[in-house]
């Protein structure tokens, strides 16, 4: 079904319009998609692929030279609104210079137990609360073979817009849950077979580019600058830390992920020295 906003306004569609309403207003979208069970995927190519990975789709908001795209890649049944690019900025409340939203309808999420039992390297978020730096680790964690993720019970939202855009779609493809309650709920990771292993600056911590890795391991990450809590630090069974000269002690999380992921794919015997 294709409604044109110039013209076809009516009741039903003003109130699914509310999907799209204020986009950049974080606390607005975060109590409006967890209330509809929605979330906003930005961008024809990141549309795919979530109808792909079998997102279900809500509705559609785009401009006219974008409908035709968009009919193809999207399920026929879902609505798609059609706007100008001046009413579509007004409705989203920003320059959509991708062309395209799509909404769909969130997932039941997996069980942590659930999760981990598919799963042999795992990726656990703590406390990031910046969606940029959610997608840049997720699209590293997809690119050098994580299994899944989970995220703690502060870390931001992995299907937060700008996170999905961060990811370049790559959150449709990675199996993910929010496990509550960490590191109190540690036991659950152990239960299920893994190791903890946590990156930190610690300079008593072992070099990520020396340590033979547990088959079964959960890799935990902290937050951008008070990185991870004590307790977290205290559980782990393995500390791990990536080598730095010049005297800089730490790097931008996402950095340190992408950095710390690519030397655990790597045999021992190919692995730098200090």
């Amino acid at each position: 079904m294709i409604v044109y906003l110039d013209r076809d306004l009516n009741a039903d569609t003003t109130e699914m319009l509310l999907d799209y309403r204020n986009l950049t207003d974080v606390v607005l979208r975060t109590r409006l998609e967890q209330n509809r069970r929605i979330f906003i995927a930005e961008g024809r190519e990141t549309i795919s692929r979530a109808v792909k990975a079998g997102y279900q789709i809500r509705s559609v908001l785009c401009e006219e030279k974008w409908l035709a795209t968009v009919v193809n890649s999207v399920d026929e049944a879902a609505p798609i609104f059609v706007a100008s690019k001046e009413i579509l900025e007004e409705v989203a409340g920003y320059h959509v210079h991708r062309g395209a939203l799509a909404a769909f309808f969130r997932p039941e999420l997996l069980t942590p137990r659930a999760l981990l039992a598919k799963s042999n390297r795992v990726l656990l978020l703590e406390g990031l609360v910046n969606h940029t730096n959610v997608g840049a680790i997720v699209r590293s964690a997809a690119a050098f073979g994580f299994d899944a993720l989970l995220i703690d019970q502060f870390c931001a939202d992995p299907l937060y817009r700008r996170a999905i855009r961060t990811s370049m779609g790559t959150i449709f493809s990675l199996p993910w849950t929010r496990l509550l309650d960490w590191p109190a709920s540690a036991q659950i990771v152990r239960d299920s077979g893994f190791a903890i292993v946590a990156l930190t600056p610690n300079e008593l911590a072992q070099s990520v580019s020396e340590v033979e890795l547990p088959s079964r391991h959960v890799l935990v990450l902290g937050t951008e600058g008070d990185g991870l809590r004590t307790s977290t630090s205290d559980i782990a069974d393995l500390l791990l830390r990536i080598p730095m000269k010049a005297g800089i002690d730490s790097l931008n999380v996402s950095a340190a992920a992408a950095v710390a992921m690519y030397a655990m794919t790597l045999p021992n015997g190919v692995r730098s020295n200090e």
